[in-house]
């Protein structure tokens, strides 16, 4: 089977190891596997292999530019477009397996007309967030919005990614892709978690069969690691509290952080990863505050040596890093909000309000456990048959 992803980037940041983590997979069971990507990304050297660039740097930033002027998202980079479908057009795939496409680098337009009107084959669109289906945002339960429901109109998160800093158009775009994303021949709609696919069902997506195939973890990475880590942050023999984001603002419960830290009893110590430097330099002393990182060893030795994993956010799809927390032995705590509880299962407690009492009180609780067995219920090798049989099922259908 030849296989072709759509995805902003390829190795690297979550979706971009996922698209890898299947390539590999596929490649191993005798498929043939590419990933085209946007050109503002620098290819892993190990991705090599699969990775096709697609249009030019300027146009992602014209793109971008655009795109913050008009609030058109995914209707510039005409050129890189043309390009993809040149590409698709040699290629041939059997499968196209679509992932984000929000990130400035495709036309919306030009790419479904060809998946409406020229491909023969499967098409697979796996869901990483709400994007496809509102008329501007990527997640709307922080400010309570169900307008994607009927229509999208006066977006009261204009200013949230994809940044619109002039123009309203969110009631014109979700009527564009509902015309554009329903009437794909042989299409199935995947999503990360049970939450995500209730919302997509319950959106203009439902037309389209919809599966849930949890994003896998790569268990040889993500297993207990003793380290240092403890003594090198001065925590020594105080509760270590870990708390992990891409970015933090109040939708990632920085605020909570915050609010809960001043609260804590005086042997807590908060470690929190993915703070802007800003941020870093205005933590209370009970914090000790970390920039991004994308070592994926070093996280998993601030997993492991973390005695709770506290997750104070409300918006999100999956909750890799409570899956990864927990995969290194570490009891979670979460919101009850989206699909954060989720990963959980059994292996942590969950917060109703957030508030500073209610998460001072759970956090204990799960610090008298102690540490739980490392969980391995989400396996890559699980992701991957449950997208070869997705695969499957679209080609005996098209049959």
């Amino acid at each position: 089977m030849r296989i072709l992803m759509i995805n902003t980037v390829c190795g690297t940041g979550s979706t971009g190891r996922i698209c890898t983590d299947l390539a590999k997979s596929f490649e191993a069971r005798g498929h043939e596997v590419k990933i085209t990507y946007r050109a503002t990304q620098e290819l892993p050297k190990d991705c090599r292999k699969y990775g096709v660039r697609m249009g030019t740097k300027a146009g992602v930033y014209a793109h971008a530019l655009l795109s913050r002027i008009t609030d058109q998202a995914g209707f510039y980079s005409k050129a890189a477009t043309q390009q993809l479908v040149r590409y698709m057009r040699r290629y041939q795939p059997d499968v196209i397996h679509l992932h984000n496409l929000h990130g400035y680098y495709i036309n919306l337009p030009i790419l479904f007309d060809y998946l409406k009107h020229e491909h023969k084959g499967k098409v697979v669109w796996t869901l990483h967030d709400c994007w496809a289906f509102t008329g501007h945002c990527v997640h709307y339960a922080y400010v309570g919005c169900d307008k994607w429901k009927t229509v999208c109109a006066d977006c009261p998160q204009k200013k949230t990614y994809p940044v619109s800093m002039v123009a309203d158009r969110s009631r014109k775009n979700y009527m564009d892709k509902k015309a554009m994303f329903t009437g794909v021949p042989n299409m199935t709609i995947v999503t990360v978690s049970q939450w995500l696919k209730e919302q997509a069902e319950a959106s203009f997506l439902g037309c389209y069969p919809v599966e849930r195939v949890y994003n896998g973890i790569d268990y040889e990475i993500y297993r207990p690691l003793p380290s240092n880590i403890r003594e090198e942050k001065g925590i020594g023999e105080k509760k270590m509290i870990l708390s992990v984001s891409s970015g933090w603002d109040d939708r990632k419960g920085y605020g909570r952080l915050l609010a809960l830290a001043a609260k804590a009893p005086e042997d807590w110590r908060f470690v929190v990863v993915g703070l802007a430097k800003e941020q870093i330099a205005q933590l209370p002393e009970n914090c000790i505050g970390m920039e991004r990182t994308w070592d994926r060893e070093e996280m998993v030795k601030l997993y492991t040596a973390a005695d709770v994993f506290y997750h104070p956010s409300v918006e999100e799809t999956f909750g890799l890093v409570t899956a990864e927390a927990l995969a290194c032995g570490t009891y979670g705590v979460v919101m009850n909000s989206t699909a954060c509880p989720e990963p959980l299962g059994e292996n942590g407690l969950v917060l109703e309000s957030g508030d500073p009492e209610e998460a001072v009180a759970k956090i204990s609780q799960a610090l008298s456990w102690g540490k739980c067995e490392p969980q391995r219920q989400f396996t890559k090798e699980k992701m991957v048959e449950e997208y070869l049989a997705n695969y499957q099922l679209q080609k005996e259908e098209a049959v």
